[in-house]
């Protein structure tokens, strides 16, 4: 039997990108590697003009949210989402599948890595919203603008990752442990 997430996943990339055909395109179906995928989204990277790209679709939501670190890749509109998502369609199992980490099961630095990469930074700010704690609360004190913050959060969902995105996100998870609003 076939995972629901896959076949919604399948549905979702034929009614985007199913006459996706020309040479652009295809010149990267079947080029991705670090193929992964948890629930409805899946993520590879592919060599580009410019170097390498991470590119990432997710059926999750309403609208299908796809984005691409290329330089005209920011809300999914380039060939290289087009081309993951006739990978996926082509090859679906090499996909590997990635396990939710909860916060409870982290215990060494491996399993904190697999849960820093399946949480995002946004989520965690959210978290801590709901805990009484403003974004501009934590920033004064951790020392970063809330525009700098912003940028973090946008730049990750667009498979963009500034270097202090693992550091922030331990700011935000000890803050989530150790104090209320």
């Amino acid at each position: 039997m076939m995972n629901k997430d896959i076949v919604a996943l399948q549905t979702t990339i034929k009614k985007r990108w199913g006459a996706a055909t020309g040479p652009k395109v295809q010149r990267y179906v079947g080029k991705f590697w670090n193929r992964s995928r948890r629930g409805q989204r899946i993520t590879g990277v592919v060599r580009g003009n410019h170097g390498d790209y991470t590119v990432s679709i997710d059926a999750g939501q309403e609208v299908l949210d796809s984005a691409c670190s290329c330089y005209i890749g920011k809300h999914g509109g380039c060939h290289h989402c087009a081309a993951l998502g006739l990978t996926f369609l082509a090859e679906p199992d090499t996909f590997v599948e990635e396990e939710e980490v909860a916060i409870t099961a982290v215990s060494d630095l491996d399993t904190l890595q697999a849960y820093l990469n399946s949480v995002t930074l946004d989520e965690l700010v959210k978290q801590m919203r709901a805990k009484g704690i403003t974004q501009k609360a934590f920033c004064a004190a951790v020392g970063m603008s809330t525009q700098h913050l912003s940028a973090v959060k946008s730049s990750e969902l667009r498979n963009r990752r500034f270097h202090e995105l693992g550091a922030t996100k331990l700011a935000v998870l000890w803050v989530l442990d150790n104090l209320e609003g």
